[in-house]
């Protein structure tokens, strides 16, 4: 039960670039495991989830998606464009530090429909699948490169250039990815603090040093977007969906969704497929 992971990169590889496979189907929603994802769409009709929105494909489409977020396609039309996948450690967060601020610039979700007289990615994407292709000792900087481009023009049109970047180094880095990896697993402070060799007064405060929130607030998001995410995307009852987050009874779980979302979890799943109806 749950939402599948997937991982479409070797133990090794760091980074893939490919063509986005030309068939119409409808894929079942699922992770991809420890690696980013940059979608470019140049041809295709249909719909894309990405947690728990949903986008009608406008071509040209780009996408940029982090580790662990859950979405799936359902085409009507033959899709066709590029994908690049890379991991965390494709970046040296040391001698490229540029591109990692551009990297946790990002906003959560993001999908941009690409005017092609305000910039032509896919002639950028066709040379970083060139690249990928070629035997230069050079592609990975060349990638690099294009990836730069590529992420500076989607900061650019986000406008978080006027933002203050937090310094996502250190303990707050290594507890995002904590949240990814250990929520709904963890629900407390204090058992996110132990994992990571703080207080959770500590936690807490550097917390909101970066993020403006607690640490449980965090923890509280990361538990709720787990939850919407099996609502949506799996055929898992709410008893089940409790289970599989870690809650003692379904009763308490429908409690704190209700809370927190302001419906129950079986309202919040008659709503979407009502609107999908």
């Amino acid at each position: 039960m749950g939402i599948e992971n997937k991982n479409k990169l070797e133990s090794e590889q760091l980074v893939k670039v490919s063509k986005f496979k030309e068939v119409i189907k409808k894929t079942k929603p699922h992770k991809h495991a420890g690696y980013y994802e940059l979608i470019f769409l140049s041809e295709g009709e249909g719909f894309h989830w990405v947690e728990t929105e949903n986008f009608q494909v406008k071509i040209p489409d780009l996408y940029f998606m982090k580790p662990g977020q859950v979405h799936h396609w359902q085409f009507t039309a033959v899709p066709k464009g590029y994908v690049v996948l890379f991991k965390e450690e494709f970046i040296n967060k040391i001698t490229d530090a540029p591109l990692w601020s551009l990297l946790n610039r990002l906003p959560s979700i993001l999908r941009k429909s690409v005017k092609q007289e305000e910039w032509n990615s896919e002639i950028i994407l066709q040379e970083m699948f060139a690249a990928y292709k070629s035997d230069s000792p050079l592609k990975n900087e060349m990638i690099l490169g294009y990836l730069r481009v590529i992420l500076a023009y989607l900061c650019n049109f986000e406008e978080t250039e006027s933002l203050t970047v937090p310094d996502h180094g250190g303990m707050f880095d290594q507890f995002q990815q904590l949240l990814t990896t250990h929520c709904p697993q963890y629900h407390q402070v204090n058992q996110f603090a132990e994992a990571l060799g703080t207080t959770p007064q500590n936690l807490n405060r550097i917390s909101r040093k970066h993020s403006g929130k607690s640490a449980g607030e965090l923890i509280t998001g990361q538990i709720i977007l787990e939850a919407k995410r099996n609502i949506l995307h799996s055929e898992s009852n709410i008893n089940e969906i409790a289970d599989l987050l870690h809650f003692n009874d379904a009763s308490y779980f429908i409690k704190f969704f209700k809370k927190h979302v302001g419906i129950t979890p079986y309202q919040f799943r008659a709503r979407h497929f009502t609107h999908q109806s």
